[in-house]
């Protein structure tokens, strides 16, 4: 009977360290990844969205992992410094990269000298959140709505001006397409990023700026800036009372930024699919998911190959708008 006893505590024993094994943060586990710091690469300037969502999803994935998760900012080049260089990484999962609907889906169709093609040299991970835009502008430019800008800048071509975080992004194509739609001409004044270039929509040397809810509300709410539309089908949650440029004006414009995690082509399929198992857990947290909305991005968390279908439709779109718009890399 005292064996029995013995062999079912012994069995109890190696059972709970299982689970304690299995519980335990992936780097106490024996050559499990990761096993060191992780690095995540920004292609544009601290302060930004997507910026912003880098550093909101790093901490809890260090949870996780039981590793620092470092986010570095690489900017220039309208984000292909740091595109090219998280592509040219190391494919073993410890260098990712935060990248937008430019940097996977647009660049390659505008710079004809970028090295690396996104569509190619990246292993899709997962979508993080769809970016809802706002036309923005410093609230002494006379005009409160979409009509009143178009009548603006009809009167005056080439004389008001739009700010982007550089020639491809987000930010620069939703003005390109809204210059074509209403018939308008502004210069466009690209910057490193979104950061520095909403500062100087705020400052006044700027007309207006197309960019994300994500990081312009709290200025649109302590009036630095002015919210002139929303650039979705609908209106936004968080700004209730501001309209969509398609009903205010230009009935059919729409456009969604979107930001997603990659890693380098060549990865190992099964540490992709532990980072998309771990980033998806973290994305639908209450914490995470709740600080996301708060700021008007709607959570994903889509697979790696919904993630890559979306990256792949969305070059070809841009692809077709780009050339039939004759848009260019200032």
């Amino acid at each position: 009977m005292g064996s029995w006893i013995r062999i079912i505590g012994a069995a109890c024993a190696v059972l709970s360290m299982a689970s304690a094994w299995a519980q335990a943060p992936a780097s106490a586990r024996s050559g499990a990844f990761p096993n060191r710091p992780v690095k995540i690469i920004v292609a544009f300037p601290a302060g930004g969205g997507t910026d912003i969502a880098a550093r909101v999803l790093a901490p809890k994935l260090s949870e996780i992992w039981g590793q620092q998760v470092i986010v570095e900012n690489r900017a220039g080049a309208s984000g292909v410094i740091g595109t090219e260089a998280a592509a040219r990484a190391a494919p073993d999962g410890y260098t990712l990269f935060m990248g937008t609907l430019g940097n996977y889906s647009v660049n390659q169709h505008l710079f004809p000298k970028m090295t690396v093609d996104p569509v190619r040299d990246f292993a899709p991970i997962t979508q993080v959140v769809d970016v809802h835009f706002v036309l923005l502008a410093h609230p002494a430019l006379p005009a409160s709505n979409v009509r009143e800008l178009i009548a603006l800048a009809k009167a005056k071509p080439g004389i008001y001006t739009h700010a982007s975080s550089g020639a491809g992004g987000a930010p620069h194509l939703a003005a390109e397409l809204f210059k074509r739609m209403a018939g308008i001409d502004m210069t466009h004044i690209p910057y490193k990023g979104s950061a520095p270039s909403m500062q100087d929509v705020m400052g006044g040397q700027v007309s207006i700026t197309f960019d994300s809810m994500l990081q312009a509300l709290p200025f649109i709410r302590d009036g630095r800036l002015k919210a002139i539309a929303v650039l979705g089908d609908t209106r936004s949650a968080q700004l209730p009372d501001v309209p969509t440029v398609s009903e205010s004006g230009l009935p059919g414009y729409a456009l969604t930024n979107w930001f997603g995690l990659a890693a380098p082509s060549g990865t190992p399929k099964e540490i992709v699919a532990q980072i998309y198992t771990d980033a998806a857990r973290v994305l639908q947290g209450a914490e995470v998911k709740g600080r996301l909305t708060g700021m008007a991005a709607s959570v994903s968390g889509s697979s790696p190959e919904q993630f890559a279908a979306r990256i792949r439709d969305d070059s070809a779109k841009w692809a077709k708008l780009i050339k039939e718009a004759g848009i260019k890399a200032d």
